[in-house]
């Protein structure tokens, strides 16, 4: 790959050092600054635009210290603290761009909105669990992906943390540590510095401003170009590349299936391709140990799930993949984009056919490749009744093809102009990250808009009905129903979100384990609604005798003459929205002998005596 100004390339050891020691100074600078932050009384972000100015400023002042720090590079003047402080610059971009703006609320990006909710319900499942464990049902392993919420729950109990609130931080401090290791790996796969802190800063931005909600995600998405370059390298017969590119799959997988996929299929197609024009077996060779090395990484966090699948007794049923918004019907083309990254990806498109023949380059083209073939069958396996969650890969389309129009503008603009199209390039930057908040305006603002687990709402209005949560989990446990042990049934997902008991049901099949027999739990809840009016005298036999663990308190809404009110969810896919909710009511009269009910708010909570 192009190499521009003086060969700065290090080797195998120094790239490994560097890269877990800029991910480490990253992570533990990007906390420092949150506590800094959190310890400082800034003004809501959804009523002053004080905290959207000091983001500003404090972007800018980062992109000023790397263009200043580069250029001086170029010119031959290379302290080692320079190479260090570029590294981090990426870091400090997540901490302008996304720690300011949330600087005065507990929430992270979204609040605890929806999806958010059962991220948040899974990291405080983490933090009472040193191993595997279902966010929602008890005595499973977990389904989702566990890495990046086992290690924010590790977090939490160093930090004297609960869940919810160490989410902020650590989602922070991990996509500073990921932003920081870039640059050390891209200064080893292109040979300059500067080049490499180019495209860990614009890839920085492109995953900031396409998935920051989903922080686990999101520092998979950032290495999935890197990796395409290691996929080429690696069938091509370098056992240092095997080696990284089956740790990061490994690590990867236990993060985020669907980008671990991409990066997968990736390499998958190289050593094909190169297994027929070399006429060797080599590439096959290196396929095969990365696939065995990355899934024994990956088995620390799937195994135990694999085995329940195997060996355990439930049927199993998924609707995970039931989702098809409007994005997944059409191709992104960022190219096309009257924007920034608009004009960058299309600059990475020509560059592409234009140095198509150049294998580093083309292995990035294999990557793009992958996603719009995965794109492309998303959108016909919807005529089999699900899809494959194309429209998620957006985040890397843009990346791979920004990272492309990086590396044209190294290779042709800066071996001659140094000085000013580094200056360009600083202007775009600038550019680029100081949008990041106005793209995230509604995530920032339903931060602060939410009510969290203390309940209180950061920018000072009144808060919701989740204030009432903590009397409602004290209650509970004044019955003797711990968290973290006892099966309560609600649809409040806020609730155990902050409370980490376990549920009888989720509350939707789209996010319930495929183990956990959703539908047949909603057919009991059913049940027992209609028992409980029909003979209210047998209601509390009837839960005691589930197939399942019982539910020890329900957390209703009071609704009145029409008694206790909860809903269950329905997928119904194809349809969009996918999920019907179905009101349930049960009646008072079947509480009063065996269950202590009492009012908080606007709920009414029943809890075994």
């Amino acid at each position: 790959m192009t190499t521009a100004y003086h060969p700065d390339e290090l080797s195998v050891g120094q790239t490994a050092a560097r890269t877990v020691a800029a991910g480490l100074a990253g992570g533990v600078i990007a906390l420092a600054a949150w506590f800094v932050l959190h310890k400082i009384s800034l003004p809501a972000f959804n009523t002053s635009m004080v905290t959207r100015s000091l983001a500003t400023a404090a972007s800018f002042v980062c992109i000023g210290v790397g263009v200043v720090l580069a250029v001086l590079w170029t010119k031959g003047k290379k302290p080692w603290i320079s190479s260090a402080m570029m590294s981090l610059v990426p870091a400090g971009l997540v901490v302008s761009s996304i720690g300011i703006p949330l600087g005065a609320t507990r929430l992270y990006l979204d609040g605890i909105q929806v999806d958010q909710g059962f991220r948040t319900q899974f990291l405080s499942r983490m933090t009472e669990n040193l191993g595997h464990a279902d966010m929602a049902y008890k005595d499973l392993p977990t389904f989702y992906p566990m890495g990046w919420f086992w290690l924010g729950g590790r977090t939490a109990n160093v930090l004297g943390m609960e869940g919810w609130e160490v989410y902020q931080p650590f989602a922070i401090a991990t996509l500073a540590a990921a932003a920081a290791m870039l640059t050390p790996v891209w200064r080893r796969l292109t040979g300059s510095l500067p080049t490499a802190l180019a495209i860990a800063t614009v890839t920085t931005a492109v995953v900031l401003t396409e998935v920051p909600e989903e922080p686990y995600a999101a520092v998979v998405a950032m290495f999935v170009p890197a990796a395409a370059v290691l996929s080429y390298r690696a069938v091509n017969g370098s056992w240092a590349s095997t080696i990284a590119l089956a740790i990061y799959l490994g690590i990867s997988a236990s993060f985020y299936t669907l980008f671990t996929a991409i990066a997968a299929l990736t390499i998958v197609v190289l050593a094909v391709v190169y297994t027929f024009t070399k006429r060797s077996v080599q590439p096959l060779v290196h396929l095969l140990v990365t696939g065995l090395g990355s899934m024994a990484i990956a088995a620390v966090s799937w195994g135990p799930y694999v085995w329940r699948v195997i060996t355990g007794d439930e049927p199993l049923e998924s609707t995970a993949n039931h989702f098809l918004p409007i994005e997944g019907t059409y191709f992104p083309l960022p190219f096309l984009s009257f924007s920034l990254i608009g004009l960058l990806s299309m600059i990475g498109l020509i560059y592409l056919i234009y140095r198509i023949k150049e294998p580093e380059l083309a292995a990035l083209g294999a990557s793009i490749g992958v996603c719009y073939l995965w794109a492309l069958a998303s959108m016909a396996v919807t005529l089999l009744g699900t899809s494959l969650l194309g429209f998620r890969l957006e985040v890397l389309i843009v990346a791979l093809f920004a990272t492309l129009g990086v590396i044209a503008i190294s290779e042709f603009g800066l071996n001659k102009y140094t000085t000013a199209v580094a200056a360009v390039l600083a202007v775009g930057a600038l550019q680029m990250v100081q949008n990041i908040p106005v793209e995230n305006e509604d995530y920032i603002d339903q931060a602060y808009a939410d009510t969290d687990g203390n309940g209180e709402r950061a920018d000072r209005f009144p808060p919701d009905a989740g204030r009432y949560y903590q009397e409602m989990a004290d209650f509970i446990e004044e019955h003797g129903h711990m968290k973290n042990d006892a099966v309560i049934y609600t649809d409040e997902i806020n609730f155990m979100a902050f409370q980490p008991f376990y549920a009888f049901n989720a509350y939707t099949s789209h996010y319930a384990n495929p183990l956990g027999e959703f539908e047949h739990r909603n057919d009991e809840l059913k049940q027992w609604a209609e028992l409980s009016y029909e003979d209210p005298e047998k209601f509390t036999e009837a839960v005691d005798n589930s197939q399942w663990e019982p539910p020890v308190a329900f957390v209703f809404r009071d609704n009145g003459k029409d008694g206790l009110k909860t809903h269950i969810a329905h997928d119904i896919y194809p349809s969009q929205p996918n999920v019907r909710y179905e009101g349930l009511f049960f009646n008072p009269e079947a509480f009063e002998q065996d269950w202590d009910l009492e009012q908080f708010g606007p709920f009414a909570v029943a809890v075994r005596k």
